[in-house]
């Protein structure tokens, strides 16, 4: 995995957030975290992101919508999306949509570690 790669991280919950962001340095990512989507997508990681992973349900704009908006804006991120609350309607919605993957919490490192090679193969 090249250790050049920046995951962003989109989640409310904190402890989620900083355990990922605590997973992908130790695998040698450049990691960038935030709070929520608009957050995100004022940030200057929107062009450096090669891989996202956002929380399905968050305040404000949730990770299906966060999607549709970088489709829309020309920015094909790939994309991991991530629950607590799993909705086989919304997964079958992401996984037509293009997103990669759809991973309902708690989920295995291994898991989310092929997820995201599978991202950073489209993402070349």
């Amino acid at each position: 995995m090249p250790t050049q790669a920046v995951i962003s991280i989109v989640d409310d919950d904190q402890s989620v957030r900083e355990a990922t962001v605590d997973l992908m340095n130790s695998l040698g990512f450049g990691v960038e975290a935030f709070p929520d989507g608009e957050t995100f997508l004022k940030s200057d990681a929107l062009r450096s992101t090669r891989c996202l992973i956002a929380d399905v349900q968050m305040p404000g704009i949730g990770g299906l919508e966060l999607y549709a908006r970088l489709i829309a804006s020309g920015h094909a991120i790939p994309m991991i999306l991530i629950t607590a609350y799993p909705d086989e309607g919304v997964k079958a919605q992401a996984l037509k949509s293009g997103l990669i993957a759809y991973l309902t919490k708690p989920f295995s490192e291994e898991d989310l570690i092929s997820r995201i090679d599978a991202a950073l193969e489209v993402a070349l």
